[in-house]
C-alpha cells in the first residue's frame, strides 16, 4: 500500500511539474533534446554522425574500457570475500 500511495504521489507531483512549467528556462529553448545536446562538452567536436572526433587511437579508448572492467572486478571480489 506504501509503495502504490509513493509511486501515485510521486507521478502527481512529475505532472504538477510538468504544467507549471517549473524549472524551465526560456532562453533556453533548444527544442526536443535540449538537456542532451546542452550538456555534451565540446559539441562542436562532434560530427554529422554523432562520432566524437578526437587525436587519441580508438583503440586506446577499448583498453581502458577493459582495464576498468577488470579493475571492479577485482575490487568486487576482494570486497566478496568476506561472504565466502
Amino acid at each position: 500500500m506504501i509503495v502504490l500511495s509513493i509511486t501515485l504521489l510521486s507521478v502527481g507531483v512529475a505532472i504538477y511539474i510538468m504544467v507549471h512549467q517549473i524549472g524551465l528556462q526560456k532562453e533556453l529553448d533548444f527544442g526536443a533534446g535540449a538537456y542532451y545536446y546542452a550538456d555534451i562538452p565540446d559539441y562542436e567536436k562532434v560530427d554529422a554522425d554523432g562520432r566524437f572526433i578526437t587525436k587519441i587511437p580508438k583503440w586506446v579508448y577499448y583498453v581502458l574500457f577493459l582495464a576498468w572492467g577488470f579493475l571492479m572486478y577485482k575490487l568486487w571480489g576482494w570486497l566478496n570475500k568476506d561472504d565466502e
